[in-house]
């Protein structure tokens, strides 16, 4: 979970500044920033980093948090870990494959998971369903 084989210099080269700001440097985008927000097509959000699929657009809700929110990640897509940053521990989440930084996971999320995994809008990247996949 540490950024595979890349070097500092190659995220720095391969990801937008928000981008890097986010994933590797832990950073948070503005509530409300995310074009992600209003997305509302069928198919999976994946790890701006690496590409690995992370949600399914079917656990995408609207958490009125101002960041894209899931109750559900797909089997094995991202990590967990705790981060201290403020008053209160936090669940930090990751990319399971590149370490990338995501957001932070809630248990004030909807049914039937009761979770909210509150996610940056910059460190996803959204792959609409082909309409052949029915």
């Amino acid at each position: 979970m540490n950024g595979g084989d890349k070097s500092d210099s190659d995220w720095k080269r391969e990801l937008s500044p928000a981008q890097y700001r986010v994933l590797r440097e832990h950073g948070t985008e503005r509530p409300g920033s995310s074009p992600l927000n209003h997305e509302k097509r069928a198919g999976l959000y994946q790890c701006a980093g690496c590409g690995q699929p992370l949600y399914s657009s079917g656990a995408k809700y609207e958490s009125g948090s101002g960041w894209p929110s899931f109750w559900e990640a797909l089997p094995g897509a991202v990590a967990t870990s705790t981060d201290h940053k403020l008053a209160y521990p936090r669940t930090e989440v990751h990319c399971a494959r590149c370490g990338g930084h995501l957001g932070h996971r809630f248990d004030d999320g909807p049914q039937p998971t009761g979770q909210r995994f509150c996610m940056n809008g910059a460190a996803l990247s959204f792959a609409p369903r082909d309409k052949t996949d029915d």
